[in-house]
């Protein structure tokens, strides 16, 4: 049985603890993670976990201003602050000590194992004796919901009971895929901000159906359920080309509609989409 520290615990963060708290209240017998330590900033932070965690104060400790403290008293840390802070966090007085020999998960977008071991060792980045294991985990906003995926990188240095802990944590908040470390950031923008792009064409189809008298709430439902069966159809291994030959009649709505989104752009729009946010996660624009 271990503890586990959130090196900061906003949405995501308190969507992880969400999760495993409630994971650890059904089946307790399963459970590989028994206590959790919250570190954050400032106090009102501090104080807003606090209550939001009340019921489980005895299992869960917040702790403001005290990253190392976290560290030194977990043996498993989640990195779960904000990318920009992560060298400041990490280059504080202590924090190598403290990690020594510890598995440390980033769920930080844009920073890699080897980025980070940089900033916890600084001008001592030869030293190679008793270094934190660093594994990259990306689960997306639907963790509140139990719905994330998660992307996680494929790390040899993980011993077997560490690859279970980790699958283990994540499965709480949904599935988890792992993948080498080339296509971490390919596979993040995939499960994590392809959702926000997919968003505007969402929008669009609503926006299209109010214009033609539906009420938005009405096509707001309407949506969701059709992205939850399209969902099922993708997961059952319908390729969306075979879908959409499937939908199109000869002179039906659906090809006229399709049409006027290819004469757009529209996917090669999606696709440009993606490779610019990869690009840019690896720091090349």
């Amino acid at each position: 049985m271990a503890t586990l520290g959130f090196i900061g615990c906003g949405n995501m963060g308190s969507a992880i603890l969400d999760g495993l708290l409630e994971a650890t209240r059904s089946e307790p017998q399963n459970s590989k993670i028994t206590n959790f330590i919250a570190g954050t900033k400032s106090a009102a932070s501090a104080n807003k976990l606090k209550d939001k965690y009340h019921a489980d104060s005895e299992r869960v400790v917040v702790l403001r201003g005290s990253n190392v403290k976290v560290m030194e008293q977990a043996d498993i840390i989640l990195l779960a602050c904000k990318p920009f802070l992560a060298q400041s966090i990490l280059s504080e007085p202590g924090v190598a000590e403290a990690l020594a020999g510890k598995f440390v998960i980033s769920v930080m977008a844009g920073k890699t194992p080897a980025e980070i071991m940089e900033y916890i060792y600084g001008d001592n980045s030869n030293q190679t004796a008793n270094r934190p294991v660093i594994v990259t985990a990306m689960p997306n906003v639907a963790a509140r919901l139990r719905q994330s995926m998660t992307i996680i990188e494929e790390n040899p240095a993980l011993s077997k009971d560490r690859a279970e802990i980790l699958k283990w944590i994540f499965e709480q908040i949904g599935t988890v895929k792992f993948v080498a470390p080339d296509l971490v950031d390919v596979g993040s923008m995939v499960s994590g901000a392809a959702m926000a792009l997919m968003t505007l064409a969402v929008d669009g189809i609503m926006d299209g159906a109010v214009m033609e008298g539906f009420r938005r709430p009405d096509a707001m439902e309407v949506s969701a359920q059709v992205l939850e069966g399209l969902a099922g159809l993708l997961r059952e291994g319908v390729h969306p080309a075979v879908l959409r030959e499937s939908i199109s009649s000869p002179r039906g709505c659906t090809i006229q509609g399709l049409y006027a989104l290819e004469k757009n752009g529209v996917r090669g729009a999606y696709a440009e989409a993606l490779v610019r946010g990869i690009k840019h996660l690896r720091g090349e624009n």
